[in-house]
């Protein structure tokens, strides 16, 4: 609990058997959480069998790979049906350190924002923290592209720790996003639509082997997926198209 407010971590999971309990362990630490939701997406490994074991621990399994962003939309969903006040996204893979929960959920939950993003730019230690050079120039680039058509001043809009408040998800239309990695832009680009400030702190990343990550391929259909929909919602914001991601508000 924080101020009374319902504190749940959610795990997208997918193959995180070696790190899930060192990552499971230091988000308990924090002692404001009160529930940790973990969803499988069919992994191979024994990431479910392992998180069945854990305490204050609710686990779902999807029977079938369906995709990040699919797992994210049942985490949220779960989140919400236990009666969350304040959700926060934590990756299983202990590429983000758990120690910065009590921060973010403090901003959330004193009322300052609805939405808190771990930026692994701010600071300046991404590449000397070990983030691949290709991917710091992408991020970059895809950052500043963003920033112009949305209207917003991020560091970066491709961070996998996120916090958020019950009103912003109960609000945004995630049923309508993809089910791959560009759920994430496509929820960034919804909470500017919809005008709420999004704030960041900064947070030291880890890059190692058991670290998640998608490969060269995958990253550049990531980033035309990231500039769709910059795109889409501009084009919204001036009546030019409409969009079910961003639904005519403005009007």
């Amino acid at each position: 609990m924080f101020k009374n407010k319902k504190v749940i971590v959610v795990m997208p999971a997918y193959n995180a058997a070696q790190t899930l309990q060192k990552t499971f362990d230091e988000v308990m630490a924090q002692e404001i959480v009160d529930l940790v939701i973990l969803v499988d997406d069919a992994s191979s490994d024994e990431t479910s069998s392992i998180a069945g074991q854990l305490p204050k621990t609710k686990v779902h399994i999807h029977k079938n790979n369906r995709g990040y962003g699919a797992n994210q939309k049942t985490c949220y969903r779960m989140a919400l049906d236990e009666g969350a006040d304040i959700v926060i996204m934590v990756h299983p893979d202990y590429q983000y350190t758990p120690k910065l929960i009590p921060a973010m959920a403090s901003m959330i939950g004193n009322g300052l924002y609805s939405c808190v993003l771990g930026s692994r730019i701010l600071g300046g230690q991404a590449v000397k923290a070990g983030m691949p050079l290709w991917k710091y120039i992408a991020n970059r680039f895809l950052t500043f592209s963003e920033n112009v058509m949305l209207g917003a001043k991020l560091s970066e809009y491709h961070t996998g720790y996120r916090a958020f408040s019950r009103e912003l998800l109960e609000k945004l239309p995630l049923e309508f996003n993809s089910d791959d990695f560009v759920f994430d832009n496509q929820m960034l680009a919804q909470i500017v639509w919809f005008g709420y400030t999004i704030a960041e702190v900064s947070c030291p990343t880890k890059y190692f082997a058991e670290a998640s990550s998608i490969n060269f391929v995958r990253s550049v259909k990531y980033g035309i997926g990231c500039l769709a929909t910059a795109l889409s919602f501009r084009l919204s914001k001036v009546g030019l198209v409409r969009s079910s991601l961003f639904p005519g508000i403005h009007s």
